[in-house]
């Protein structure tokens, strides 16, 4: 997905670092596996206290320091945001505040307030804790807050084989905003509340959010930028389509089982399957809607209702 040229990027929409870890509120995991660390540690067998370290500032203090990435200042408009990843990440989160600050009222009733956006390098610092960028991308209910290290976008690729395309990671911003729109509905917490298996609480969150993601892509080529006739993105294409599916499809908990070569357990999933993944977010981009997108009331997580 290609952002229009002339439109106006805002690098105040990011900041770098974050705020003094409080602990004790585990970030919720990413679009393109938030907290794949964990995961991976978990299926092979290893201390998963070692990796909570980094949600609960149980780390040296070194490590624990705010990065270094800086707000984009150098991010002014659309053609920066299809040269640079951080560009890109500062005016997704635009878009999405121009979509979800009409949808969001208009489907539910409940008022959008913009999450926080923080960029760092190496390590920050959160109200969920402190973090490194092995977790991933992830959004923190206490503080409100979306993280990125725009590094891992390379790894999406390198590691997890998602395409290195725009809307991939585009994706990935969409799915922590969802989260963001899920902590606004009242539903984060049911993550925690049930945070392991097939048909969990968890698997239902993280495929919610996928769907989220999907409304976003919905509406983001029609939802003109604020003061501009143009939408903030061009028209999708189905290789933008193709783009998304293949981030959903890499950071699939049976996908990652086998890459870490043990066999797949859906009871120790905590994202869902990949094709549930990319299911759901069709489901959102299909439908638009935020009633299309309840994974919990869901019998088959398998069969969205929106795509039936």
């Amino acid at each position: 997905m290609t952002f229009n040229e002339g439109m106006e990027i805002d690098p105040g929409r990011a900041s770098s670092g974050g705020g003094p870890g409080m602990g004790g509120k585990l970030a919720v995991g990413g679009g393109a596996g938030g907290l794949i660390l964990l995961v991976i540690t978990l299926l092979l067998g290893g201390d998963p206290g070692s990796v909570l370290g980094n949600f609960t500032g149980v780390q040296d203090t070194q490590q624990s320091q705010p990065g270094t990435a800086g707000t984009p200042s150098h991010c002014k408009t659309g053609a920066d945001a299809n040269k640079y990843v951080d560009c890109r990440v500062v005016a997704t989160a635009q878009s999405l505040d121009g979509v979800w600050s009409q949808e969001l009222p208009e489907q539910t009733g409940q008022r959008y307030v913009e999450p926080e956006l923080v960029l760092f390098s190496g390590a920050v610092s959160t109200g969920c804790g402190n973090a490194t960028s092995d977790v991933g991308p992830f959004y923190c209910p206490a503080d409100q807050t979306a993280y990125f290290d725009t590094a891992f976008f390379q790894d999406l690729t390198d590691r997890f084989g998602a395409s290195a395309g725009p809307l991939a990671q585009e994706y990935v911003v969409a799915h922590e905003v969802g989260h963001h729109i899920q902590n606004q509905l009242g539903d984060i917490g049911r993550a925690q509340r049930d945070p392991q298996g097939a048909k969990s609480g968890a698997v239902r969150t993280e495929l919610q959010a996928d769907c989220y993601a999907g409304i976003w892509a919905h509406f983001a080529d029609k939802q003109p930028a604020p003061g501009s006739t143009q939408p903030f993105l061009k028209p999708l294409s189905d290789n933008d389509i193709r783009d998304a599916l293949s981030a959903a499809n890499a950071v699939g908990d049976d996908r990652i089982q086998r890459s870490a070569g043990r066999g797949v357990n859906p009871e120790s999933w905590t994202h869902g399957s990949s094709e549930q993944r990319q299911k759901w977010f069709l489901t959102g981009y299909k439908t638009g809607s935020v009633k299309a997108c309840d994974t919990y009331s869901a019998s088959d997580l398998n069969n969205p209702p929106g795509l039936r």
